[in-house]
């Protein structure tokens, strides 16, 4: 028997629609055969507390994933607000994006990490699905590390934006909504 999937609508017409929805930013990283490998990712997301497991998506056309697509392991780097520039050079074609001005050291098992994030994962390939124009790969996490408290780093209207880490006001008698002051 075969499946027809419904029509869906247009990468245009569903990017418009997400860019309104803020994603973290993370850098990806992997030991290859040819060197560190690495991309920003907005992709990123828990899928699991207990057992521990994460995902990302990468695009079938992203030169990143034609070499970490047979890595075992991965480093997952969460952002910080001040890391706009990380974000941006990993983001970017044809640069070697280890090189300086980055700031890296190996990890374990060899898994490139970047130095002055908010939090390090260090992942070990769970699952991985060919979906549309992407591959989704599940991750289970064998170690955190969490670096300086601080406001992370969103995408968000086309933007890398500060994502205030801070506790919204409360409402109530004194909070913002309230006209008694």
């Amino acid at each position: 028997m075969t499946t027809v999937a419904p029509p869906t609508v247009g990468a245009g017409e569903l990017r418009t629609a997400l860019r309104g929805h803020a994603s973290g930013v993370a850098v990806l990283t992997a030991a290859t055969p040819t060197g560190p490998a690495g991309v920003t990712i907005t992709s990123f997301t828990s899928v699991s507390a207990e057992p521990a497991l994460v995902s990302f998506a990468l695009a079938d056309s992203s030169s990143t994933w034609a070499r970490v697509k047979d890595c075992r392991r991965f480093g997952v780097q969460l952002l910080g607000a001040a890391q706009r520039d990380v974000a941006e050079r990993f983001a970017a074609v044809g640069v070697d994006r280890f090189a300086p001005p980055t700031r890296w050291h190996t990890g374990p098992h060899g898994v490139p990490l970047l130095d002055g994030c908010a939090a390090w994962l260090i992942c070990a390939r769970h699952h991985q699905l060919r979906l549309g124009d992407h591959h989704l790969v599940v991750c289970s996490v064998e170690r955190v590390r969490t670096g300086p408290a601080g406001d992370s780093l969103v995408h968000l209207h086309g933007g890398l934006h500060a994502a205030g880490g801070t506790a919204p006001t409360p409402k109530g008698p004194h909070g913002p909504e309230s006209s008694e002051r």
